[in-house]
């Protein structure tokens, strides 16, 4: 399905197959997704007409005055920005209730407003897709030789060496996914995230759910987890971090993570629930993660001159990007990205699991034959340990680097380029 709004210069996303799909099933589909990620271009690839509420302010009066005015127009109709004028979606789903068919409205949002019951009174009658930023196959950064699909099938692997280099993802890192950064300079783009991030703790997160908070804290907050991204940091962490050894309550570091979340910039990544045949204990703590790298690089000033010199730091902000890439692409097989973690300290960087329950393991290293193997170590224990029985053999065993080849290794495990997937 398209629609007749398309702008020109569109890039194909691959998200688009989860938009399309929901349209012809559902009368209304809601594309979530942190502001500036394409939320808008994505529906008015497939919408007909349009209602702008970021930049129409009779738009947002109409929705209480004349309620039934703002739905018609040809379908699909987009309702962009649509928590700007909340009593919408109450219309939306009535409307949505009449029995008229399948893919009458998209609406966007780039924040969860605060009345849960309204945000999920839509069952049976709205899905949601979320959009994150580009991945590097949406960027033309990445080959796409090896894909999600395949890697589940079982296929094996052989791709040469990618022409990206280690600073070619260094500058991925810092710059990002962002639509509008295609093209500019890592200067650039980090400029602007860094505007970004101000703009976040300067009105959008008091606007999410009309909680007041201090700007100067939010921004401590996103410093520190920038600090601990791709780590199991705890609330109480993250709270002494801020403030030093007295710091906040752990419970106001959670409202305001709460708050990041609902503006779709903080997205932490769940422990993966299994079967082991071991003695060991899951860790069930979520690990820290932006919806884009660049934002945790822009929180701690990571500069691609400082990242080449701290490859500690560079290696969690690598793990951020491929958490990214894979949440992406796992869109296309329907599939989650969980992390492992026992009491005897195994982990694995991320787990791909489709909602058939087939699963990949991934280990994330920049590259080295050293780490490599240690990476292929840690990934052959975590297979013993699973209780394959109950939840079936790993369809790979996956260690994602920074640069280099990609090829299937003797142990079973194999290896791949970031910049060589694709869904």
């Amino acid at each position: 399905m398209d629609g007749t709004l398309t702008p020109v210069g569109y890039r194909t996303r691959i998200a688009e197959r989860a938009v399309g799909e929901a349209l012809s099933y559902m009368p209304t589909v809601v594309i979530e997704g942190p502001r500036g990620c394409g939320k808008t271009w994505l529906a008015r690839h497939f919408a007909r007409s349009e209602v702008l509420f970021d930049q129409d302010i009779d738009a947002r009066t109409s929705v209480s005055v004349a309620p039934g005015r703002i739905l018609r127009g040809e379908e699909p109709r987009l309702l962009d920005e649509w928590q700007l004028a909340p009593e919408v979606w109450n219309q939306v789903r009535h409307a949505s209730d009449e029995g008229r068919g399948n893919g009458r409205f998209i609406l966007t949002g780039s924040a969860s407003p605060p009345d849960d019951a309204t945000r999920h009174s839509g069952a049976g009658r709205i899905s949601r897709v979320r959009l994150r930023p580009m991945s590097l196959l949406e960027t033309g950064e990445s080959t796409g030789e090896v894909s999600l699909r395949s890697l589940f099938a079982g296929e094996s692997v052989a791709v040469a060496r990618p022409d990206a280099s280690l600073e070619d993802i260094v500058d991925a890192v810092c710059r990002g996914g962002w639509p509008r950064l295609r093209g500019e300079s890592v200067r650039t783009s980090q400029m602007f995230l860094n505007d970004y991030l101000d703009e976040i703790c300067r009105t959008d997160i008091a606007a999410v759910d009309g909680v007041a908070r201090d700007p100067i804290r939010v921004r401590r907050l996103l410093e520190s987890l920038g600090r601990n991204v791709a780590t199991t940091a705890a609330f109480a962490t993250l709270a002494r971090d801020i403030d030093g050894e007295t710091g906040v309550d752990r419970e106001t570091v959670s409202a305001y993570v709460r708050a990041l979340e609902r503006l779709f910039v903080v997205e932490d990544v769940r422990h993966w629930s299994v079967h082991l045949r071991s003695k060991a204990r899951l860790r069930k703590s979520a690990k820290r993660h932006f919806v884009d790298p660049s934002l945790a690089a822009a929180a701690v000033g990571a500069t691609p001159d400082r990242l080449l010199k701290e490859l500690a730091t560079l290696g969690f902000l690598f793990e951020s990007l491929v958490v990214r890439d894979l949440r992406i692409y796992g869109q296309g097989s329907d599939a989650a990205v969980y992390h492992y973690r026992d009491s005897h300290d195994l982990e694995a960087d991320a787990i791909i699991e489709t909602r058939d329950r087939r699963w990949i393991a991934v280990e994330v290293k920049l590259g080295g034959q050293e780490w490599i193997e240690e990476a292929a170590g840690s990934l052959l224990r975590l297979k013993n340990k699973v209780d394959t029985e109950r939840v079936g053999e790993p369809s790979k065993l996956l260690i994602i680097t920074a640069a280099g080849y990609g090829y299937d290794r003797p142990d079973g495990t194999t290896v791949v380029p970031i910049t060589a997937l694709a869904p």
